[in-house]
């Protein structure tokens, strides 16, 4: 392990930290929900991993602080292995996002009667990710446009319609 490895490993509750103070002290509050173009510019998704599948905890904030401070519109993060394994390559000079993976493993020891004992040993372990922005070569189905900002003020047809016919007054 190289002496860049193990400082990135130890000072992540730093840096997680950092990157919240510095988005408070841009007014931006990195856990509101980005919903709406008001706040992120359309994007209406939580990150998502290559699969399809949502980040969940502290890596939800880090990517969406990511994504609104480097102007991803993509919702969708890869590792540099994950891109090339789907046919993609990350673009010269890009630099991937820090996520945390955390877990915990169990080890058996003896203790000091002779007999065994399984402990938890929580861990946490830091890796980079890349916004599909970021990566060329992709599948296309990587790179579909953004859905339409809809104006949250607009009519509904269809509700209305619904709402009529009920014969709630």
């Amino acid at each position: 392990m190289s002496r860049k490895e193990i400082g990135e490993r130890g000072d992540i509750y730093a840096r997680i930290t950092e990157r919240i103070v510095a988005d408070l002290e841009k007014g931006v509050r990195p856990w509101i929900q980005p919903w709406s173009a008001a706040n992120a510019t359309g994007r209406i998704t939580r990150p998502l991993r290559h699969t399809g599948a949502p980040y969940s905890g502290m890596n939800v904030l880090l990517l969406w602080s990511e994504a609104m401070a480097r102007g991803f519109a993509s919702p969708t993060w890869m590792t540099f292995k994950q891109a090339a394994e789907l046919g993609g390559h990350v673009r010269k000079g890009e630099s991937g996002s820090i996520v945390i993976y955390a877990s915990r493993f169990t080890k058996t020891e003896t203790d000091a009667h002779g007999g065994e004992v399984e402990r938890d040993i929580p861990f946490l372990k830091t890796y980079r990710v890349f916004n599909v922005d970021q990566i060329e070569g992709l599948p296309a189905n990587f790179y579909l446009p953004p859905p339409p900002v809809l104006d949250p003020m607009a009519r509904i047809e269809h509700a209305d319609w619904f709402f009529a016919h009920t014969g709630a007054v």
